[in-house]
């Protein structure tokens, strides 16, 4: 009976190894030569015994962007078993996203799990917290560009697209058309409250943007994935309901930020995406909100802050 083997894992490392192949899956897999661009590779120091045991190494190999480069390595085609097998064989360093091919296959590969961590062209699309509004400094994204593009002159890039007012949905309408110019490695999403709002005079018609949140992040990955880029998505940050009753003729509650907060997690990890939760820097900090939705400036820090150690 032929085995199915529903699953194309890119290996560079370790894995290409038939010794390590037999340890996990108890024989040698099929596999053939593949290449990905746009990355280059860096040692990383593993410290678990048993992967040390199966793999004879005490240093592997993790993915880095770098526009430009090429990573030679090999397709593994692998059951339902052997990926369960080879996700218990990675460290904590690492976690399964999909990558682009040179061929154009989409296939699983093992990436740092600080997602900015290897990044070198980022682009942020999102709402106005995003953009950086109340804070003249340029909020989070400005204090993350400065920090990202500091580590590496020549080759770091950061491009803010926030648009104020923005919500998922014409996120990933807009976005397709901004990123090729911008050889994005990194598709940074921080959109979603103007989602979750409503409008106080709550019309039958109101479009819920909650309703349509798998879709459209749905369509942001496919583009993500298609710039060979990294979808990752940050969640809401906690606002402050008694001042956002009424902001402009929409309501904006905690309990439909937290709906928006889990939906946006689940559908992450359900689909192999990196969320980044921003809810706790700000939790209770009434005062680092302006208007009880938008950070000041040191909210914003505060921010940065959070998303720096969770994202590099």
């Amino acid at each position: 009976m032929t085995v199915s083997r529903p699953h194309a894992l890119f290996s560079f490392g370790t894995l290409m190894d038939e010794r390590v192949q037999t340890a996990l899956f108890g024989q040698a897999v099929p596999t053939a030569p593949a290449s990905l661009s746009g990355y280059t590779t860096r040692p990383i120091a593993i410290t678990d015994p048993a992967v040390i045991a199966t793999s004879g190494l005490d240093v592997h190999l993790t993915l880095e962007r770098k526009y430009g480069a090429v990573v030679e390595g090999a397709v593994l085609r692998l059951t339902d078993q052997d990926l369960a097998a080879a996700d218990a064989y990675e460290v904590d360093d690492y976690v399964r996203r999909r990558v682009l091919l040179s061929s154009g296959e989409s296939v699983w590969a093992y990436l740092d799990a600080k997602p900015l961590r290897p990044a070198a062209r980022i682009v942020i699309v999102g709402d106005s917290i995003a953009y950086g509004r109340c804070d003249p400094r340029g909020g989070w994204a400005a204090r993350l560009a400065a920090t990202h593009i500091a580590r590496n002159e020549a080759e770091h890039r950061v491009f803010n697209l926030a648009i104020p007012g923005s919500t998922l949905a014409q996120a990933a309408e807009q976005t397709p058309a901004l990123l090729g110019p911008r050889l994005p490695d990194t598709l940074l999403v921080a959109a979603g409250i103007n989602d979750s709002a409503v409008p106080l005079s709550a019309p039958e018609d109101h479009h819920d943007g909650l309703a349509y949140l798998a879709e459209s992040l749905g369509s942001l990955a496919a583009t993500a994935l298609a710039h060979n880029a990294r979808l990752v998505v940050v969640g809401p940050s906690w606002l402050d309901e008694d001042r956002t009753r009424d902001y402009g003729g929409l309501c904006f509650t905690k309990e439909r930020a937290l709906a928006l907060r889990e939906s946006m997690r689940t559908w992450c990890q359900e689909n192999h995406i990196d969320f980044l939760d921003m809810w706790e820097p700000l939790y209770g900090k009434t005062d680092l909100l302006v208007d009880g939705l938008h950070p000041e400036a040191d909210g914003h820090e505060a921010l940065y802050q959070h998303l720096t150690a969770l994202g590099c």
